[in-house]
């Protein structure tokens, strides 16, 4: 029930007029968004785990028939709804651009129709996140980074789906309990300013700490003044030094981070700390991490919450889901487009061919026809087959290890926080020739 009411009644009236057609979809991002030259496809894992499941249950026909708008006939058929098409798409962790598939759906018309809004809905959300986590990953020149972002994420769901997406992008774990329970992503924790402000002393809050976590202990430095906290978590990592323990780390979260990282990790190392990690939080993402480290900024790690997991700068993708080709009275695929001005789309049953120099480096990519010779390495590949899910969904560590892989193969150009390159993206000659006679018989026909 997870959908948008105009595809259901589009659905009643395809199940009288259309019952046996089948068309093709697809699912493509129309044009990146400010400052992005990629994006780094996530959640199909979920969207091939709500296909198996897919039904209309009891009282979803009971709330269905209270609407007064639906036929019996019609009601009866999604009682014994499942998806029954096939389904080609991106893995989770490919690298993709504008006008690309990302899924490309073949199935009975009401089908494909009915799962629209949930394919929608998942990759915007989970593709959004990765590519903006990605991007704080790069910034961050090799230093961990971790998901802070569960108190401003847009629901408990998103929050959820954030520390996955961003785990997937490279972070190295994340502070939300239930996403390390449900996909095995480490989880870290420091302490809040309340838990000093709880204490008369700043010292008492830290020696409290460190007692209760002697083998991992990061003391947060800023809630008072930082340059004394600095010096009371210094007692405390030498404290913990004479007890064999090791002080983990200090954070900060407020201020000045270049110039207090510095001040910090001379006085950690004039004090025999050398080996206590400097750990900056406080509304960062790529462009405040970019600068820091530019300013070289004494941080080893970093804590990145709502400018992330909000993807602060782009909070939703231009992501579409458009009917590319129809069956005709026959049975036979006939290619269809749509020509609105601005929205005009590409016809017919498509690829995305990849092409790369000797060294394994992206030179370009093709959007041709599905059967058209182009010289490349097809990306989409085929999940579900007749409504079966054919496609075993990689562990979350080997997604990470893909990421990380062909972010390498990208060339540097891209990656940067601010770069103007735009990869390039070719339309090949059978497509574009298709799309322009296409375009031609449409506009006579209307």
């Amino acid at each position: 029930m997870l959908l948008d009411l105009y595809e259901l009644t589009m659905a009643e009236s395809y199940f009288h007029y259309k019952r046996d057609t089948h068309a093709t979809f697809d699912l493509f991002v129309r044009e990146l968004p400010a400052s992005r030259n990629f994006l780094l496809s996530c959640g199909l894992e979920d969207i091939l785990s709500y296909l198996k499941n897919l039904r209309f249950t009891g009282q979803d026909l009971d709330y269905l028939r209270k609407q007064r708008q639906f036929s019996g006939g019609f009601l009866k058929y999604l009682s014994r709804f499942k998806f029954t098409g096939d389904i080609w798409a991106l893995p989770e962790g490919e690298i993709f651009f504008a006008n690309e598939p990302v899924i490309r759906v073949t199935a009975p018309i009401i089908e494909a129709q009915i799962i629209e809004s949930f394919l929608l809905n998942t990759l915007n959300l989970q593709t959004m996140i990765a590519s903006k986590a990605s991007r704080v990953v790069l910034s961050s020149r090799g230093r961990s980074v971790f998901d802070f972002a569960l108190r401003r994420t847009h629901g408990g769901d998103a929050g959820v789906k954030v520390s996955r997406s961003s785990y997937i992008a490279g972070f190295n774990g994340t502070s939300n309990v239930l996403a390390g329970k449900l996909y095995g992503i480490p989880v870290v924790g420091t302490m809040a300013h309340s838990f000093v402000m709880s204490f008369k002393r700043e010292l008492d809050s830290f020696l409290a700490y460190s007692n209760t976590f002697p083998e991992r202990t990061t003391l947060l430095v800023d809630t008072y003044d930082t340059k004394k906290g600095i010096e009371n978590a210094i007692k405390i990592g030498l404290y913990l030094k004479q007890r064999k323990h090791r002080l983990q780390a200090i954070r900060l979260d407020s201020g000045n981070i270049v110039s207090l990282s510095k001040y910090a990790r001379n006085r950690l190392d004039k004090a025999g700390l050398d080996y206590v990690k400097i750990f900056a939080s406080g509304n960062l993402d790529e462009f405040k991490i970019e600068k820091l480290l530019s300013a070289r900024a004494a941080v080893d790690s970093f804590g990145v919450g709502t400018n992330m997991g909000t993807s602060i700068d782009a909070p939703s993708l231009d992501v579409i889901y458009k009917i590319s080709e129809v069956t005709d009275e026959s049975g036979k695929f006939l290619p269809t487009m749509k020509l609105s001005q601005g929205k005009v789309t590409y016809p017919g049953r498509k690829q995305v061919f990849r092409q790369k120099d000797k060294t394994g480096k992206f030179l370009r990519d093709i959007l041709g026809l599905e059967k058209e010779k182009v010289r490349g390495e097809p990306l989409l590949i085929k999940v579900v087959q007749r409504g079966k899910i054919i496609y075993h969904s990689p562990s979350l560590d080997k997604i990470r290890s893909y990421v990380k892989s062909t972010l390498s193969r990208l060339p540097a150009v891209f990656k940067s926080v601010n770069s103007e390159y735009k990869y390039p993206v070719v339309v090949s000659p059978q497509l574009k020739n298709l799309r322009s006679s296409l375009a031609r018989q449409l506009a006579e026909r209307q």
